[in-house]
């Protein structure tokens, strides 16, 4: 389960039923949970126990698919994706698997993507994209020259703006779906101490025979 309550249709968010019919249909989505990608569903009614920060989110979400946008949709799905699994974030990296899917990147592009530094199925600047959002990712925007002057050389700065924005709002979205263990990642941490064997009596009196010799 969520590590917060849940909020349904029955809240007073006219906004969120609206997305809730669309996702949901007649459902309740807390006592009827599952969207038609398989997930659980409980991002949205979590985030619906405050109306406004679920209105935000959802905005980003028309941000990024908004025809305005500049940005390629395959390197706009390559950060998203690459930054779930950068966080670790099953639910994030596995959505946009399939997202990054239906705006034609390949199978062997999508499979590769954890391995993407030794893949050699990316052009310079889906490698270039990859390596950004490692560094925004993993590196905090520590960002080398050398990766920036590709981008540079490939995309205009209003490209490079979108990306940075919608790969760290999708960094952000990863994280605070660990924390919150919402849908995919509602798992326990397998980080975790594995208990030793218990010694049988007979090795402890081989363990003490050897010692008295």
């Amino acid at each position: 389960m969520p590590r917060l309550k849940q909020a349904g249709p029955e809240a007073e968010n006219p906004y969120a039923n609206q997305i809730f019919k669309l996702l949901f249909g007649d459902r309740n989505p807390i006592t009827d949970p599952g969207t038609a990608t398989g997930t659980p569903g409980n991002w949205w009614t979590v985030f619906n126990i405050v109306p406004d920060a679920f209105k935000h989110t959802t905005e980003g979400f028309q941000f990024y698919r908004s025809p305005e946008r500049k940005l390629d949709p395959k390197l706009r799905e390559l950060g998203q994706t690459r930054a779930g699994y950068a966080v670790g974030s099953q639910f994030v990296f596995s959505q946009h698997c399939k997202a990054s899917r239906d705006v034609g990147l390949t199978e062997d592009q999508i499979t590769a993507i954890p391995h993407w530094a030794v893949a050699d199925c990316f052009s310079p600047i889906e490698r270039a994209v990859l390596a950004y959002t490692d560094a925004l990712v993993l590196e905090r925007g520590r960002v080398p020259d050398g990766i920036f002057e590709t981008l540079k050389a490939n995309l205009s700065d209003e490209e490079i703006l979108e990306l940075t924005y919608v790969t760290c709002t999708y960094m952000m979205h990863a994280v605070m779906s660990r924390a919150l263990r919402l849908e995919y990642d509602d798992r326990p941490d397998p980080i975790v101490e594995i208990a030793a064997p218990k010694a049988s009596d007979q090795d402890v009196m081989s363990m003490v025979d050897k010692k008295d010799t």
